[in-house]
């Protein structure tokens, strides 16, 4: 899928995995914190998780499509395509924090277990705030890359 309605795919999906990722991620969060957001939201986030997943090789290969028709790429773009092959890894992460979530939540962990909840709410931080920071690294690159500098003059 390179094209959708004769634009190219990557420019309409990567906002999907722009949005699903982070909002995943924040959710993840909520769900490894508290117990009573766990119960409401795991399945839903267990869902986004595989989503963010399902739509990230789809966004990359349309992306690196779309860079394959550049004659001379900018360093800008190379920049992006290089961070961008990180996003599988970030996606891969969340999945696993929601792996990781609903077992707590089958297990039925709560903060009286303070070992195991404490393990569950680290690990699920942790792959999240790196898998939001990877996601806005790779979206900045590839504004500045599309845009340089016409919207802010930095320069940069």
């Amino acid at each position: 899928m390179d094209t959708i309605s004769g634009l190219p795919a990557h420019v309409l999906l990567v906002h999907f995995v722009v949005v699903l990722a982070p909002l995943t991620a924040i959710l993840e969060i909520l769900c490894g914190v508290s117990v009573a957001v766990r119960s409401r939201l795991v399945w839903l986030v267990a869902v986004l998780a595989a989503v963010t997943l399902i739509l990230t090789p789809l966004t990359t290969s349309a992306g690196e499509w779309l860079f394959d028709r550049e004659k001379s790429p900018s360093a800008a773009l190379l920049t992006h395509a290089e961070r961008g092959d990180w996003m599988l890894v970030f996606s891969s992460a969340l999945v696993l924090g929601a792996v990781v979530l609903a077992i707590a939540h089958r297990l039925g962990l709560s903060p009286a277990r303070l070992g195991p909840h404490l393990t569950v709410a680290v690990l699920v931080l942790i792959l999240g705030v790196v898998s939001i920071v990877g996601v806005i690294r790779i979206g900045d690159s590839g504004a500045r890359a599309v845009w340089g500098t016409e919207l802010t003059g930095d320069g940069g």
